[in-house]
């Protein structure tokens, strides 16, 4: 951490802040694919995180 200059901190910060920003614009460009094309993948992820749950039930009581 010796080598870490104002200037770095400075570029993070700046990089940072650009980049969720540019994150934030593509979502909101592509929103509208969102609703067509991942309509229903709650069910799928809410599915992937039972399963685990039970994985971990079951090796951790059985």
């Amino acid at each position: 951490m010796d080598n870490i200059g104002t200037g770095h901190w400075i570029f993070a910060g700046v990089f940072m802040f650009v980049f969720v920003g540019y994150l934030i614009w593509s979502y909101r460009k592509d929103l509208k694919l969102h609703k067509i094309h991942y309509n229903g993948s709650l069910y799928v992820l809410a599915g992937i995180v039972v399963v685990l749950f039970l994985f971990y039930i079951f090796k951790r009581f059985l």
